[in-house]
């Protein structure tokens, strides 16, 4: 009886991250039948691989599948099977762990992927509860609708002034940075799975101010105590926490090279299903909260920082007032919600 139970209890998340998959690969991802995925998975996010997979294959797609070789990693490059994988697929899913000294990796493969105009959904942690009971089950035409509804509110912006109760204080230039978000994936560009967000790459010398982190860090998870950012002309030059751990650990992580610590994003989560759970995937598509990464962004509109890691920091409940090219200012977004 006891194994009876435990291979229905076995069938039911699969069937139910099937689901999640079916949600993304139909609206974010825009899949058609007859058109051709690449699952990149791992040892350790198999079975999510596999939903991907028989989602894909529910939907009529013709599927590959590339498992990274864990007795390499953490990967430094793209492995050669991979790459002679990349080519000629209409979406690749990137479903595997994720791991901090990756992210360079994980910035070529991307670049190689989206080089083919492939549609690229990146789910470096996805977990089982988020593709059966989080965000990858959230209502994807709503938020897109929502997603782009907000984006318009930022026309013609100049800047942004940024603050949160947890201290945060700081202006970013956005002046000609435009916001895009992953709720609805073109050829040869990439979103997160699970997706719910929008962003811009703010203009990588002129951010002052700054960024108090009470919520969670890419690759780091959420913080024990907050971690006190400040940034003078778009650059870390000071780090700040209770915990120093933390401290010397973002110090390492944001001078990987000479623009690992210099501003690359502005990202702002709209998913309602999306909650904070330490593992920045999740984190930074929660509603009422905002992140600004440091690292690289060229794949952004505008971007110019080329840094080979990319590194998140979220804090709660931001208020946001944009001042306009003619002077105007408005609130469009008060303590986390949306004007």
């Amino acid at each position: 009886m006891k194994a009876f139970i435990n291979q229905k209890t076995i069938t039911f998340f699969g069937d139910r991250m099937i689901n999640g998959a079916v949600n993304a690969l139909k609206v974010v991802l825009s899949l058609k039948s007859g058109e051709n995925v690449l699952v990149v998975s791992d040892e350790k996010k198999n079975e999510i691989g596999k939903a991907f997979m028989d989602g894909a294959k529910q939907l009529g797609a013709n599927v590959r599948n590339y498992v990274l070789p864990e007795d390499r990693r953490p990967l430094k490059k793209i492995p050669d099977a991979l790459l002679k994988m990349v080519d000629d697929n209409n979406i690749i899913i990137n479903a595997f762990e994720g791991f901090p000294e990756e992210t360079p990796f994980r910035i070529k493969l991307i670049k190689k992927e989206i080089s083919t105009n492939a549609r690229v959904g990146h789910a470096p942690g996805i977990t089982r509860a988020m593709m059966t009971r989080g965000p990858m089950t959230t209502d994807y035409e709503k938020v897109a609708e929502n997603a782009y509804s907000l984006i318009s509110k930022f026309k013609n912006a100049k800047n942004v002034h940024i603050t949160a109760p947890g201290g945060t204080d700081i202006i970013l230039d956005i002046e000609n940075r435009g916001f895009d978000s992953d709720v609805k994936i073109k050829p040869g560009t990439f979103g997160n799975l699970p997706a719910g967000e929008i962003w811009c790459a703010p203009v990588e010398n002129k951010a002052n101010g700054v960024i108090v982190t009470d919520g969670s860090i890419g690759d780091i998870g959420q913080v024990k105590k907050p971690l006190r950012i400040e940034v003078e002309n778009g650059k870390i030059v000071s780090l700040q926490s209770d915990d120093p751990w933390l401290v010397e650990k973002i110090k390492k992580l944001t001078s990987v090279d000479k623009m690992a610590s210099v501003i690359g994003e502005l990202g702002i989560g709209l998913n309602p299903n999306a909650r904070i759970t330490g593992n920045l995937l999740e984190d930074e598509k929660a509603g009422k909260t905002a992140h600004i990464a440091f690292g690289n962004n060229e794949e952004m509109s505008n971007g110019k920082n080329n840094s080979k890691t990319h590194r998140d920091f979220l804090f709660y409940k931001p208020t946001l007032k944009v001042t306009y090219k003619d002077g105007n200012e408005k609130i469009v977004i008060k303590d986390g919600d949306v004007i």
